[in-house]
């Protein structure tokens, strides 16, 4: 973790979950933006041998947040 990505320490939940992974189990990490869920799968995915399988909300989160902009938007154009 420090080698790779320069961290000095686990942020709160961070080290369980790699365990976990690490340990052979399916894993669901619900942290808030910036808690370092990235990390997560990054770390674990180095220490695991062959492909890692990362299912991410983000594509969702993005969409809803355009759908925000385009609303405010029209709100503010009438």
């Amino acid at each position: 973790m420090r080698e790779r990505f320069g961290y000095e320490s686990f942020r709160a939940g961070q080290e369980a979950a790699i365990q976990s992974l690490l340990d052979g189990h399916d894993s669901l990490a619900v942290m808030p933006t910036g808690s370092g869920k990235s990390a997560i799968y990054q770390i674990a995915g180095l220490l695991i041998p062959g492909s890692t399988v990362v299912i991410s909300p983000l594509i969702a989160l993005q969409r809803d947040q355009v759908e925000l902009i385009v609303q405010q938007s029209d709100v503010h154009e009438r």
